[in-house]
């Protein structure tokens, strides 16, 4: 493990422990209620609704992915602690793309909490992205956890920027798998995920920041012409983009 791993896990320990202790005791509303037939049992909703009550990995995904509730920032804050670990460990599995759990946490409106308790949120989530950066094999790629942040906060701005303040060849490989992963959709103007808002403007920012800074980095990583001329290709529109002689044929 190098250094800026090694700091970085220390970092992402600290951060889940605060998330422990920030949202210690918390429960589900004593009357927030879901479909028995479609959801879950009473008993397991009562479970809910006692605080610091481990649940088993099949409540726990039911419990984060179900968008119906009456009070998504009180559910959220129960299963927080415990959401936190799993993830971090690889234990969630998305039905439907890492953009839906960072819609779990969108729909909880985290940000807007009492201040310590979003900024525990906000620490783990950074500190998550930091870690995931520095890790050659990471449980969840870090393409896939700039989408689930991007849904988080509604932006992809700070976890671009630290993905460009992070220089070391394992960044950059992870740069040359999310880049070789987006190119179709961004060549085509899509997002390449399904955005719960501001969906343009992530495009357009990701676009932008893919064309500034990904090219050197991708060389330096020994990245394929191919690829190069694709990212490349993103900072040109409209017919000159179709017509040059290195357009991969992408069909939409």
């Amino acid at each position: 493990m190098h250094p800026d791993q090694s700091h970085a896990r220390l970092r992402l320990d600290a951060a889940l422990d605060r998330v422990a202790v920030t949202f210690r005791g918390m429960t589900a509303r004593p009357d927030e209620t879901n479909c028995a037939c479609h959801w879950g049992s009473a008993e397991e909703l009562a479970r809910l609704k006692v605080a610091d009550v481990e649940l088993d990995l099949d409540l726990l995904q039911r419990t984060w992915q179900a968008t119906d509730w009456t009070d998504h920032a009180s559910m959220l804050r129960r299963i927080l602690p415990q959401l936190a670990t799993t993830l971090v460990d690889g234990l969630v599995e998305p039905l439907f793309g890492a953009e839906r759990v960072g819609l779990a946490f969108a729909l909880g409106n985290w940000q807007e909490w009492p201040t310590e308790q979003a900024a525990a949120v906000e620490e783990f989530l950074q500190a998550w992205w930091a870690y995931t950066l520095t890790d050659p094999d990471p449980t969840r790629p870090a393409h896939d956890l700039l989408v689930l942040a991007a849904e988080a906060t509604g932006t992809v701005s700070p976890w671009l920027d630290s993905w460009e303040g992070l220089r070391h060849p394992v960044t950059d490989g992870h740069l040359a798998e999310a880049a070789d992963r987006w190119e179709y959709d961004l060549l085509g103007d899509r997002l390449p995920w399904s955005a719960w808002e501001n969906e343009e403007e992530m495009r357009i920012e990701l676009t932008a920041w893919l064309v500034r800074h990904a090219p050197a980095r991708l060389r330096v990583h020994g990245a394929s012409e191919d690829l190069l001329h694709r990212i490349r290709l993103l900072g040109v529109t409209g017919p000159d983009r179709w017509d040059d002689p290195h357009w991969p044929g992408h069909r939409y």
